[in-house]
């Protein structure tokens, strides 16, 4: 060949895609090729395929295998005059080498693709049957299945077929394809087949008649005795036939296999018998089926064996299917089963998912198939397996948005596109989209793609999967919107029956109040009403997700009412996603976050600020500079501590709410998994407020009695879990009081001035306000309710001296100055260190005193009627249990271990671990029941509005702790019996270490 014909070869093989051309050129060359290699039709159809140089390959492979002369000169022949033959046959060859593998195996099958009648456009069950009825073992049902694929794959890749038509005549084919199996079966074991009447069930893509290229087959096996038999024996007859039939297309031959058949989905799935009869069936879907399994019977179609009796098994059954979403939590379950599907994708993987990725085709199958479950009760015309049919219905009636099922359905076409050409390449069942670039390549040319087809690809894909992803629960929520709003005339629209049907099946307790509430929000022309219609949708879905949907709309709609006519608040909730989701959040989790935003609803602001930064805790320095800064401008003690407590409230509120968005999880960033740091960052955030308000309404107080200078110094010192750090939303501020007269000063004076001060604050923090009062207890003092409410540093030091009980150095380990003179606090500190940490430890006397102390108060202080092991404060292996144990090896051991000397409990447990008081293992025990002990209390007051030390006994609250604490929807036994387990582990922990030999 001359250099110049072979550099315009070269550039005309890269012209038509050849990324080989040089391999490609050969071939051409060759002898296989040598009477068409210059004709230009062969050339222009290799370009055309997906991969010009795999067809190119592929088709010398075939010419080689031909056999004889005649054979190789008619497939030529045919190939240049017949351009049906040859856009199919290449079209093939340049899409799937698993196909071109088999045409080498069998070259003289390329003769399926040359007719081209009409009827074989479009061939159903009974074209494909006679496709296969000459296999009669294995072997030849595999090699004339492949003959019949090698149609549906050449229809597919020419266009002939689109992708719903393609994975119909899938589904066609295995059908035909089970029924040649069974009488494969039935042949080879005549006895069995006239013992019994065994029908085979399709389930999934095949029931839905949407099936892939490569797909396991579900099915599920009914079976009745024929006359004369017993069930038993039908049964196990059945059973050798129906296993037979599943290894007959499961097995691997010499010639491959054609595809597993799954019977999985059965009742009890792998533990349950393979068949069942019609009767065992109804009976397990009657008593023990979960909600998915009746969202599987959605597709249930007979497809061989005993017609009669499919038929008769999906006519029992289809009635319990539209009944499913009558059932308690069901859109929860289903929506739960998708995350669980999502959770268990390898996450090396996740990203390059096409079926159960996020924005995946299995998020437009979960969401067609809820709405189907919840409107198909009372709509007939919605009850079809096929993802499209059922869309395209649920679109006519008025069920989802036109527009909306229009771009998904466009989005499904793609996706469901990609996936078949991706299993065709090898006939593998995957749902990766691969990586390599020539294979992306190839995809994105199969595809259309012609221009830069890699690039294109994953562009197209990943806006499909946008769509989706944006799309697939709005599904749910948006015609919701549609029912109360004004319309296009013309436009269909949810009927209000229906709209109910589907608030119900969210959870709303009352559907009528939350369609007003929507239609006072949706309704009209003006802007406002236009975000909302765009917002609620999505928000809609976030209050399904909470144990109150009701109160999350209810409360949404008394914030947007506040706050309507500010330009700010919906283009915040519109334009940073995490406002919006965090809101529903907020909104939907319990009475307090709600009662607190409500009396200052600007503070949704801090809901924003891009992933949230608006809601992390401000430190103590700036809480105070703040608060201080609003007592300055006050003209009275009065108006300062009203600012005071208007910024504790906006601070409770972002602690609130932080807490809630941190331990329900977004969707962009996952539930805390580290519930101790959630725990640690609400006591240190609570604790640092109540200190910061304490300062500044003494700052209040004494600018408004007395200037500048108060009589005595004064100091707060903080007591029980306020020194500890671990304060919760309903403590209170456990304190001591001290001073000490200034210079010169008279001390009946100072002791009245310190006095006044301590009555005004107290009576300040408890005024009847929008804000939530701040009590101050003083009980741990010194002779408790019966001693001065303050005491001079001089008066302490005597009477610690003096009296002082074991149980007043135990209380004052968890003594820390908040507020006032600092170094007043300092000299308390150092005044009480040695009653708290005393020099050689405890002798055994106290150590027994602690000991009958704390079993009196097991036994004397708990409720009447509450339930112990769920008591967190009071009960076994809650708060007390784990935090005298720590206390006691605080008293025994801080005197000679510096990391004791805290007055955190989790920082002293860790400690003492460190210290080898207790082991690595007791010590996570206990850490963790006081956490959760620490969760269950902090949960309560947010779900209820109040404190209290025991689990809700009212459902829904019992639910929303639940769901606070990372429980679903069904799941709040789980939760109890848990917080059983945990604190009972604690309890065997605190008996050997308190009441035993340990410490």
């Amino acid at each position: 060949m001359t250099p110049g014909r072979r550099s315009s070869t070269f550039s005309r093989l890269l012209r038509h895609g050849f990324t080989d051309p040089s391999a490609a050129e050969r071939l051409l060359d060759g002898p296989e090729l040598a009477p068409v290699r210059n004709d230009p039709v062969l050339l222009e159809a290799l370009g055309a395929t997906a991969d010009p140089d795999l067809a190119l390959h592929g088709l010398v492979r075939l010419l080689e295998a031909q056999d004889g002369h005649t054979a190789h000169r008619e497939l030529l022949d045919t190939l240049i005059a017949a351009k049906p033959l040859r856009d199919r046959l290449l079209g093939v060859l340049g899409a799937s080498a698993a196909l071109a593998d088999h045409l080498a195996r069998h070259p003289s099958d390329w003769h399926a693709l040359v007719t081209y009648e009409p009827r074989d456009l479009h061939p159903g069950v009974e074209e494909f049957e006679r496709g296969l009825a000459g296999a009669a073992d294995p072997v030849s049902l595999r090699v004339a299945y492949r003959r019949c694929l090698l149609s549906i794959a050449a229809r597919d890749v020419c266009g002939t077929t689109d992708v719903a038509e393609t994975a119909a005549e899938l589904a066609d084919l295995a059908t035909a394809t089970l029924r040649a199996a069974l009488a494969i079966a039935q042949a080879h074991d005549p006895g069995d087949a006239a013992a019994c009447r065994l029908a085979v069930i399709a389930m999934g893509k095949c029931g839905g008649h949407e099936l892939n290229y490569v797909s396991d087959v579900d099915v599920i096996f009914v079976a009745e005795a024929a006359d004369g038999t017993t069930e038993a024996k039908a049964l196990t007859a059945a059973t050798r036939l129906a296993s037979h039939l599943m290894r007959i297309c499961s097995e691997t031959t010499v010639e491959g296999s054609i595809w597993p058949v799954d019977a999985n989905l059965r009742p009890e799935g792998r533990n349950g018998p393979l068949v069942r009869t019609l009767s065992s069936h109804l009976a397990y879907y009657q008593r023990w089926a979960k909600t998915w399994e009746f969202q599987a019977l959605l597709k249930a179609r007979p497809v061989a064996g005993d017609a009669d009796l499919g038929q008769a098994y999906v006519d029992a059954l289809e009635p319990l299917v539209w009944k499913a979403a009558e059932r308690e939590n069901f859109v929860a379950d289903v929506q739960k089963m998708r995350r669980r599907v999502v959770e268990n994708i390898p996450a090396s993987e996740i990203e390059r998912e096409l079926k159960l990725g996020p924005g995946g085709l299995r998020d437009v199958e979960f969401a067609v198939q809820l709405l189907q479950l919840v409107h198909g009760r009372t709509d007939h015309g919605l009850r079809s397996g096929t993802t499209l049919n059922a869309l395209q219905a649920l679109a006519a009636g008025g069920y989802v948005g036109r527009e909306d099922a229009a771009r998904l359905d466009e989005a499904y076409r793609f996706l469901r596109s990609m996936e078949h050409r991706i299993q065709l390449y090898r006939l593998r069942r995957t749902h990766l989209v691969p990586v390599a670039e020539e294979d992306q390549r190839r995809l994105g040319r199969s595809l259309g793609l012609r221009t830069d087809p890699a690039t294109e690809l994953i562009r197209e894909w990943k806006r499909h999967t946008g769509v989706v992803r944006r799309l697939h629960e709005k599904l749910f929520y948006r015609p919701l919107l549609d029912a109360v709003a004004q319309l296009a005339p013309g436009e269909a629209r949810l009927s209000p029956e229906a709209a109910r049907e589907r608030l119900v099946a969210l959870g709303y307790a009352d559907p009528a109040a939350a369609l007003r509430h929507l239609e006072a929000l949706a309704s009209g022309v003006t802007r406002k009403a236009a975000i909302q219609r765009t917002l609620l949708p999505v928000l809609l879905g976030w209050f399904a997700d909470s144990a109150d949907p009701d109160a999350g709309l209810l409360n949404f709609r008394k914030v947007s009412d506040a706050l309507g006519k500010t330009p700010w608040y919906l283009r915040l909730l519109r334009d940073e996603g995490a406002a919006a989701e965090n809101l529903a959040r907020v909104l939907s989790a319990g009475r307090l976050a709600p009662d607190l935003l409500m009396r200052a609803p600007e503070a949704v602001a801090l809901l924003g600020d891009g992933d949230g930064g608006g809601l992390d805790p401000r430190v103590r320095a700036h809480l105070e500079q703040e608060i201080l800064a609003a007592v300055g401008r006050a003209e009275n003690a009065e108006q300062g501590v009203t600012a005071a407590r208007g910024v504790r409230r906006r601070e409770l509120f972002r602690t609130a709410a932080a807490d809630i968005v941190g331990s329900y999880g977004t969707e962009t960033s996952p539930a805390e998994a580290d519930q101790g740091a959630l725990v640690d960052r609400v006591g240190a955030a609570v604790s640092d407020l109540t200190a910061a308000t304490l300062a500044g309404t003494l700052r209040a107080v004494v600018r408004d009695g007395w200037g500048d200078t108060l009589p005595t110094r004064f100091a707060i010192i903080g007591m029980g879990r306020f020194g500890g750090h671990e304060l919760g939303y309903g403590s209170d501020a456990d304190v001591v009081f001290v001073h000490e007269p200034q210079d010169g000063v008279d001390e009946h004076e100072a002791a009245a001035a310190a006095n006044k001060v301590v009555a005004e604050m107290r009576r300040l923090l408890q005024l009847p306000s929008a804000d939530p009062p701040l009590l101050i207890d003083a009980d741990l003092r010194p002779e408790g309710k019966s001693g001065p409410m303050v005491r001079t540093l001089k008066s302490y030091e005597a009477y610690y001296r003096r009296w002082s009980l074991v149980w007043e150095s135990q209380a004052l380990l968890r003594a820390e100055p908040v507020a006032g003179d600092e170094d007043l606090g300092r000299r308390f500190t150092e005044l009480i260190d040695p009653l708290r940490y005393p020099r050689r430890g405890l002798d055994e006397d106290a150590v027994r005193e602690i000991r009958r102390l704390k079993a009196r108060m097991e036994s004397e202080r708990l409720p009447r009627g509450a339930d112990p092991k769920l008591h967190t404060k009071l009960g076994p292996g809650g708060l007390s249990d784990v935090e005298w144990t720590v206390q006691l090896f605080q008293l025994r051991h801080g005197w000679e271990q510096p990391g004791l000397r805290t007055t955190r409990t989790r920082q002293a447990l860790a400690a003492a671990r460190e210290a080898g008081l207790l082991s690595a293992e007791e010590a996570e025990i206990l850490d963790e029941a006081w956490v959760l002990a620490t969760r269950v209390r902090n949960a309560v007051m947010l779900v209820r509005g109040r404190a209290g030390d025991t689990f809700p006994t009212e459902p829904r609250e019992l639910s929303a702790v639940g769901r606070y604490l990372g429980y679903g929807a069904g799941h709040a036994g789980d939760m109890l019996d848990a917080y059983r387990r945990t604190t009972r582990r604690a309890r065997t922990v605190v008996e050997e270490l308190f009441y035993g030999n340990g410490g």
